[in-house]
């Protein structure tokens, strides 16, 4: 029988799950589409691999085992999976259409609600994936400013100008990677010091899990003016979460450029341009970025149902709330059991669950929780990315799987034992370099 929501049970039976993944291999480059759903992210052996179905904050995976979902397909899923008023918009749409042969009301309307709720959102363009949208701020910033180079800090996505500061950089050429380099979070003299005088834009989650200091955002604008050169904020994780306005909102900083996607459409694929209206002009005609799916009917009123569900029901502040609770419990748990060598930490809303090596190996404690976890009925990695399904049955059937799971590891670490813990491989890292930090470009001979 398959696993449910229950705490004491047998870790899950996953054979569907694994011949799936026999049928994947040699057929799909490195077995996934997104590295963070990949079998690397999960202990194998014991996590499913393919997930067949989700209602609110739950989902079953192919060979039928439920759990609490925490990942949230990775962020896209503000509201919950199968969310009613979200699904009904998309049926009503397609009853019309999916893309048409010219433009459609939505397009305009779903920009004018962008526009009501984003501080500085004075124009609008959309994408499909959150990288079409930060590659084109990148693309206008060097259009208006006429300056080359980019300094970056946080993850941005996969095209060349920004993977360019990780290890992947196969197939990138010299020329691109030299242009693209990195600052430390909260470190504005590490900023300014990177800034030259071919700088065209800074381009930084405002906030990932460590809030950002008082001053540093508010300098970062500063800085930037006084420079001549455009701020962009990437506002994958913090659009419609931290505020309804994102970071913009909730910090009282407006960029120059903003970029979303994720949470705005409820897993539908839409991304968000955003900003001032001179520099998004040049898109008119200077600087070319159309597509094809641009103006996709369904993903616009997915995105439309969202947005309203977001601002009417202040689902900015249910997440807070819920969010907080799973922090603040995680910690407490902790505390109790005297695990000083972990905590959560982050924003209310999304929350990032740290192991110190002090203790061993960060990636093998980690995985020894997600193991306990997923035999708990929780399917875990590391964050707690919440949604409007998040009730309080869901948060308090994770606390009871922490209280289940934390001891393990402390029995694991007092024995210096993590890694004969698991029953499987450990979860991978996804990338081995993520910056150059403090470094001026590579300036390469010619």
């Amino acid at each position: 029988m398959a696993n449910g929501m229950k705490l004491d049970q047998d870790y899950p039976r996953i054979d569907a799950s694994n011949a799936l993944w026999e049928r994947s291999l040699g057929l799909i480059p490195a077995g996934t589409q997104t590295l963070a759903k990949g079998p690397g992210q999960y202990v194998n052996g014991v996590a499913p691999k393919y997930l067949s179905r989700g209602k609110g904050a739950h989902v079953w995976d192919v060979d039928g085992n439920e759990y609490v979902d925490l990942n949230m397909a990775i962020g896209p899923l503000s509201l919950g999976y199968a969310y009613a008023a979200v699904d009904d918009a998309i049926r009503r749409q397609l009853e019309s259409g999916i893309t048409f042969s010219q433009m459609h009301p939505l397009e305009v309307e779903v920009a004018e609600l962008v526009r009501d709720v984003v501080p500085g959102a004075e124009m609008v363009r959309y994408s499909k994936t959150g990288c079409d949208v930060t590659t084109a701020a990148v693309r206008l910033a060097r259009a208006f400013t006429g300056k080359n180079r980019v300094a970056c800090c946080g993850y941005h996505g996969w095209h060349d100008w920004y993977i360019a500061v990780t290890d992947r950089t196969a197939g990138i050429p010299d020329a691109v990677r030299d242009l693209t380099f990195t600052f430390d979070y909260n470190d504005l003299g590490s900023v300014e010091a990177a800034i030259d005088d071919d700088v065209a834009c800074v381009i930084l989650e405002p906030a990932v899990f460590v809030a950002p200091k008082p001053g540093f955002l508010e300098g970062l604008r500063e800085l930037c003016t006084q420079k001549g050169v455009l701020l962009v904020f990437d506002e994958m994780w913090t659009g419609f979460r931290l505020a309804l306005g994102g970071a913009q909102q909730a910090f009282g900083v407006t960029a120059d450029l903003a970029c979303f996607s994720k949470a705005i459409a409820n897993g539908m694929p839409l991304s968000v341009l955003t900003g001032r209206r001179d520099v998004m002009r040049l898109l008119e005609r200077d600087v070319f970025f159309f597509t094809t799916f641009g103006g996709e009917a369904l993903s616009l009123a997915a995105a439309q149902a969202t947005m309203r569900e977001l601002r009417d029901k202040n689902v900015p502040a249910y997440l807070a709330r819920q969010g907080k609770r799973l922090r603040e419990g995680y910690n407490a748990i902790a505390r109790e059991l005297g695990l000083d060598y972990t905590s959560a930490v982050g924003a209310d809303c999304r929350s990032l669950v740290t192991f110190d090596a002090k203790a061993g190996n960060p990636l093998e404690m980690k995985s020894l929780v997600q193991q306990e976890m997923i035999r708990a009925g929780v399917l875990w990695g590391g964050f707690h990315n919440m949604s409007f399904s998040h009730g309080d049955a869901e948060v308090e059937h994770v606390l009871a799987a922490y209280r289940k799971a934390l001891p393990v590891l402390a029995r694991a670490v007092a024995a210096n034992d993590v890694r004969s813990a698991l029953r499987g491989e450990p979860v991978e890292p996804v990338f081995r370099k993520t910056s150059n930090f403090n470094t001026k470009p590579v300036r390469r001979p010619a």
